[in-house]
């Protein structure tokens, strides 16, 4: 999702020497896959967009996999494009970095300041250790190493697997899915009351490019909207979305994850960028898409 309209924004915006690979073409956990394309390809400018991603769910069941290959992966882009002199590194993480309990909203400085959230914190300690190298990197060699921390990201290309993927497109799913059951009751975990910020993924990046395009001074930079909602209002808006009748319960059984996560984001602002589509939009255009490739998807009894 998010290297494809990263993509996007490059070709858009009229950039034509791009250079990229899908995870079967090449496999970044491999160190000398990796080393054999930088010697092929020699790029000028490498943005990290590979992780293996997932909601609370994949992160309790796979904790190892999110660890380790989440390093691999960014361990072999981050020091071959130290050794081959990439001019520009952009490392993109995620706002899971902070800790659970960290003032709101959270700031870039409040990183490594207390405990992490739980479910989520193998994904987290990998992703903390690509920023600190590039941080390392930017002062041991003056690079122009940076890492960009995006806070929840949806849009087209988005991940609709009901056991692997994040709750906006796991809601549109199983809200399309009761929808043409029948309307059928659909069932959300934990309480509904914890609050989380949307970002669309066309949106970071916009934020990629201009990161890309402009000399940023530090090292670490919040990408978001800088405004949240409640996860039972985001239900609500999906659910009016999608035109589903049901009725919605919560299984306060399940855990809720970290209870508020909302990024300052007056770094980016006073560096000249700021988000520029609204929710309800973007999850009007998410859900279309969804419905454009639904073909692609199979449904399963809620």
């Amino acid at each position: 999702m998010v290297g494809a309209a990263i993509w996007r924004a490059l070709e858009s915006k009229g950039y034509q020497n791009l250079i990229g690979r899908k995870s079967a073409e090449l496999d970044l956990r491999d160190q000398s896959a990796v080393e054999a394309f930088f010697r092929e390809e020699q790029p000028e400018i490498v943005i990290d967009a590979a992780a293996r991603v997932g909601g609370i769910l994949a992160n309790n069941n796979y904790p190892y996999q999110f660890l380790m290959e989440n390093m691999q992966i960014q361990n072999n882009l981050i020091d071959a494009s130290l050794r081959h002199e990439v001019s520009k590194f952009i490392f993109l993480g995620s706002s899971c970095i902070y800790p659970r309990k960290a003032p709101q909203p959270l700031k870039e400085d409040c990183l490594l300041t207390a405990a992490l959230e739980p479910t989520n914190e193998w994904y987290a300690i990998a992703k903390i250790a690509g920023v600190k190298a590039c941080e390392a990197i930017k002062k041991q060699f003056g690079r122009d190493f940076i890492s960009l921390m995006p806070t929840n990201l949806y849009g087209p290309f988005d991940n609709f697997d009901l056991e692997t993927s994040h709750v906006l497109p796991a809601m549109i799913r199983k809200f399309h899915d009761a929808k043409k059951q029948g309307d059928i009751p659909v069932k959300l975990w934990g309480s509904g009351s914890p609050l989380r910020e949307f970002l669309h993924v066309d949106d970071m990046a916009d934020g990629v490019v201009f990161a890309m395009e402009n000399n940023l001074p530090e090292h670490l930079y919040n990408v978001g909207t800088g405004e949240d909602l409640s996860i039972r209002m985001l239900a609500e808006i999906i659910q009016q979305e999608v035109g589903h009748k049901g009725e919605i319960s919560w299984d306060a059984s399940k855990p809720d994850g970290t209870p508020r996560k909302l990024m300052d984001v007056s770094k980016m602002k006073s560096a000249g960028w700021k988000a520029k589509i609204d929710l309800e939009s973007g999850i009007q255009q998410t859900y279309q898409w969804f419905l454009n490739n639904a073909h692609q998807i199979k449904e399963v009894k809620l």
